[in-house]
């Protein structure tokens, strides 16, 4: 069926059913589908349709959930903008196409409604207020397959956000969004998610991707009321949440403060969005019963692979996780030859929901789409079990001496080691090597890191090009705007 049937139909099948609270609001099933036909009429007579762009720039609420799915229903692109671009990444992204920009009075500004027809979720000067539209009638879906359906942007590490765009032929295959031929780890993640803590922002494909088995499976998105307190533990003591997704960084806040909350009521845990070491994965395991899951993936992918409680339990912490079913992976070497197993080289990812390329940049498309392959610029190798372990980045690398040394490799050694709970590598010019690698560890509870012990492990497990210049401690990593490490705040201290 093609997207966003399954969902329409899902709603249509039990309309008395809460699909989110939001604050004191209860909105049913039957609700979000009303307004998904009350926004989709409105949009229509805004002259959005099939093959037509629009931006989102929106709170996380249900009225934006709705837009999101009536722009589907009527086969537009939908540019997901995530909150905290600067002014040139954003120009950069609402330069894709765009024909309409959608906001809320929380998130209009200038800089955004400058381009194309301006639309809102609630009163906003110069804008046209869809929630006012008097309606229009069931949706109805008129997307075709292989038009893009959304956007969905690379964290901009390179400074330009890459725009992945996603087809509806891509969503109907998709592992989350078509509960028919859900398998059994997807069943199993609905089922646990009957109460989803939904926050961030619905321009990322992690929030939708793992929203979708949610609600989809019956379950209610809860969207949390500020209260001052961190999210993470505390929303999951006040709403009685049984799952969410969750960052590294959180994930290991979290565990820090997990004896100040009440944390029963939770049965899924989705870890994502960077790598956590595999004694750190067994202790939040330990710490929070058998409900952690890893995720592996990319934006250009979608989730490639998962580790399950089950996995965990059985001492399986190494590897990220199998493939989902319809997922098949290749493991390369620099030729592009494929790798037997176990044996680490740059993986390969092929499913029915890879992106079709990146929006308005043939080259990079070219050079990331190989026959049907997407690398994913990632090492590592597969396993007899069928598992996928990850190495590192081909780009996460530092030129020490003209020789290639991977970010990933020492991150590990280093969290190994007894002392160290996280570490972190990066690369920064140096005179006399060219490149230098200087790594940031986070202590373990009561210890206190010996940076020449640390240093000696580095050397005996891979060699003195590996060995950092220098070992920084410091109490916690900065994160990201997309709440991931972030490696160039960490050099800004040296």
């Amino acid at each position: 069926m093609l997207f966003p049937t399954p969902l329409l139909d899902a709603l249509r099948a039990a309309p008395a059913s809460p699909a989110f609270e939001h604050g004191d609001r209860i909105v049913t099933r039957g609700e979000v589908l009303e307004l998904i036909g009350r926004l989709a009429g409105a949009m229509r007579a805004a002259g959005l349709g099939p093959g037509r762009a629009l931006a989102v720039r929106t709170e996380v609420t249900p009225e934006a959930f709705a837009a999101h799915m009536a722009a589907h229903a009527l086969g537009c692109r939908v540019v997901g903008i995530r909150p905290g671009y600067p002014q040139g990444q954003l120009d950069h992204v609402l330069g894709m196409g765009v024909d309409a920009v959608l906001v809320d009075p929380a998130t209009a500004a200038p800089q955004l409604m400058k381009t194309g027809t301006a639309l809102s979720l609630g009163p906003v000067s110069g804008a046209a207020d869809l929630l006012t539209h008097p309606g229009g009638g069931p949706p109805t879906v008129s997307a075709r397959p292989d038009d893009v359906a959304a956007l969905t942007f690379t964290s901009g590490s390179t400074g330009r956000p890459k725009g992945c765009a996603i087809t509806y032929r891509a969503l109907s295959e998709h592992w989350a969004w078509q509960p028919r031929v859900w398998s059994p780890v997807a069943a199993d993640l609905a089922r646990r998610f009957e109460r989803y803590l939904l926050f961030g922002t619905l321009a990322s494909m992690v929030v939708m991707e793992f929203l979708a088995p949610c609600l989809l499976g019956g379950g209610t998105a809860v969207i949390p009321q500020d209260d001052g307190r961190p999210l993470f533990p505390y929303a999951i003591e006040r709403h009685r949440i049984t799952g969410s997704i969750i960052t590294v960084p959180r994930l290991f806040r979290l565990l820090e403060q997990a004896d100040t909350a009440d944390l029963s009521s939770l049965r899924a845990l989705m870890v994502s969005g960077s790598p956590i070491g595999p004694r750190r994965l067994a202790a939040a395991a330990e710490r929070l019963g058998p409900v952690v899951f890893q995720g592996y993936g990319q934006t250009e992918a979608g989730n490639v692979a998962m580790l399950t409680p089950e996995h965990i339990a059985a001492g399986v912490v190494a590897p990220v996780g199998r493939p989902h079913p319809g997922v098949e992976l290749s493991v390369r070497d620099e030729e592009g030859g494929e790798l037997p197993l176990g044996r680490s080289g740059e993986i390969f990812v092929r499913s029915p929901y890879i992106m079709a390329g990146y929006w308005g940049d043939e080259a990079e498309t070219r050079d990331t789409l190989r026959e049907g392959w997407l690398r994913t610029r990632d090492l590592g190798h597969v396993d007899a079990d069928g598992f996928l372990h990850l190495a590192g980045r081909t780009r996460d690398v530092v030129m020490v001496n003209a020789m290639v040394v991977y970010a990933g490799p020492i991150e590990r050694v280093l969290t190994g080691h007894p002392d160290v709970d996280e570490a972190y590598v990066a690369g920064a010019p140096d005179e006399r090597t060219g490149e230098a690698v200087h790594a940031f560890v986070v202590p373990a509870p009561g210890r206190t890191p010996d940076r020449a012990a640390l240093a000696a492990l580095v050397r005996a497990e891979l060699g003195d090009d590996n060995v950092p210049k220098t070992i920084t401690t410091v109490p916690g990593v900065p994160v990201s705007a997309a709440g991931k490490p972030d490696k160039r705040a960490l050099l800004d201290r040296l």
